[in-house]
Parts: C-alpha cells; structure tokens; sequence
C-alpha cells in the first residue's frame, strides 16, 4: 500500500511541471479573455458614438455595431482557445464551410439585407416619404433590414423587398418642393374652348394651395369623338391627391352648369 501510494506521489510530481505549465496557460488565456472582451466593449461603444455623430440611421447602427462585437468576440475567443492548446485551425475551417453554405441557402435574404443597407446609408427616401417603386405607390411607413413597409392611397399595407427598391428605379415624389397635378376631361366639339379655358382657370384664383408660379394651365388635344380638356397646376407633394379630388369634381360642376357636354372623365396626378 506504501508503496503504492508513493507511485502516486512520484507521477503526481511527474506532472507537476506540465499541470504548472498549463496553469500558467489558462491564467493568460482567462487574463487575455477578460481584458479582450472589455476593449472589445470600449471599441464598439466608440464606434457607436462615431456612427451617432454621423447620423446614420439607427436600424443601421445597431446591426453594424452588433455584426462587429459578435466578429471581434469570435475572433477573440478563437485565440483564447488556441492560447490553451486547443486546436482551431478545424474548427475555423467548419465555420467557413458552414457560412459558405448558410449563404448559399439565403441568397434572396442576402440581397434583400444588402439592399436594406445601401438604403440607410444612401437615404433615397425616409419614413413619411411618398415613392413610387416596382409598380407599388404608397407613403413610407418604416424602413427596415429586409423590406420596406408602404401604405397606398387605399390604406393597404404592401411589403417591398429592400432588393428590389435597390436595384430599380425608385420615384420620390416628396422630395420636390412642388408637383404638377392634372385633371383630364374630355368636352364635345361644339363646345366653346376659349369659355371652357376661362371657366377652369377662374376656379384657380382664391386657392392658395396652388401655386401661381408656375401659373395653371389648360390644354386641348383633339380626339376622335372629342377634345381631351387638361387642366394642369403645381402644388407640393402633399396636396396633389387631395386637390386633384377637389378640381375633378369642380371642373365637372362647372362645365356641365355652363352647358357643356362632357364625355367620360378621367383624372390623374403626375
């Protein structure tokens, strides 16, 4: 029994050298983890506080800052591992091909987030702005890291992938000062046009929505039945729809009260 118990102590002093070696390794690597950590915490923090002074947007902000600290920590840890022998080289290989095919799997997703991100940095449009993309029209309702959220004339919800408005033309009409609204009618050839010009432009003159310069406008274009009456006028973005509403249904009164003989109508706002 003594002289097994002495076999033990001689292999436990055996490999006292090496568990004093090892030891040493995982303080460092504990030290090193700890210290890593909270600059790696500093560093995001700045960065947060460069990116609010810059302004960018803070959907963005918070997916960088949060894309970043999880890179660093990873790459922190990896070292930590290799500190204390552990071999990294298979695991670094495993996350490569696993990324690799994670991307592979979410290409649509990918591009939509890309697309998200170009958006909050280039800032085409912003939340309450009313475009026009990908056959959708609609006032911007949020701004998110895959789509796009709109809300149409018709109170709808539509969801435009961030993709898609990236890579397509995208029409910001609240990014104008002033529009030009049209209404189109359509009047018969007997009619007086000189009368019918005068009529439209005097529903014009105690509006102060509609702006004087330039001035509003009425165009004839001969038909095959009859003249396509336009009566055309600059507002800004946000009352185009409410004053084309208000011109169609005026002008309409107006005419018919005059004796004109009206074809079917039709309005439009540009």
């Amino acid at each position: 029994m003594e002289n097994h118990v002495n076999t033990l102590w001689g292999q436990f002093y055996g490999w006292l050298p090496t568990l004093l070696s090892y030891a040493g390794q995982l303080v460092l690597a504990i030290v090193v983890l700890l210290v890593g950590w909270s600059i790696i915490n500093m560093v995001t923090r700045g960065m947060g506080r460069m990116m609010a002074a810059s302004n960018i947007e803070p959907t963005l902000r918070g997916f960088l800052l949060s894309v970043v600290g999880l890179l660093l920590k990873a790459l922190l840890l990896i070292s930590v591992a290799s500190m204390v022998g552990i071999a990294t080289t298979s695991f670094v290989a495993v996350l490569g091909a696993a990324g690799l095919a994670v991307g592979m799997a979410l290409q649509g997703s990918l591009a939509n987030f890309a697309g998200g991100v170009l958006i909050l940095l280039f800032r085409p449009f912003k939340v309450g702005d009313s475009i026009t993309a990908a056959g959708n029209t609609g006032t911007v309702v949020s701004i998110e890291m895959f789509r796009t959220v709109l809300q149409d004339s018709t109170n709808d919800i539509v969801y435009v992938p961030n993709g898609t408005l990236s890579n397509n033309v995208v029409i910001n009409s609240s990014q104008s000062e002033r529009l030009l609204a049209s209404v189109s009618l359509l009047i018969d050839y007997n009619d007086d046009i000189d009368k019918a010009r005068a009529l439209l432009l005097a529903l014009f003159q105690n509006d102060a929505l509609v702006l004087k310069a330039p001035a509003p406008s009425v165009s004839f274009l001969p038909k095959p039945a009859n003249i396509a009456v336009t009566l055309g006028f600059w507002c800004a973005p946000g009352n185009v729809t409410p004053l084309v509403a208000k011109y169609s249904e005026a002008s309409i009164q107006i005419l018919k009260k005059e004796g004109f003989r009206l074809g079917v109508t039709a309005r439009t706002a540009a």
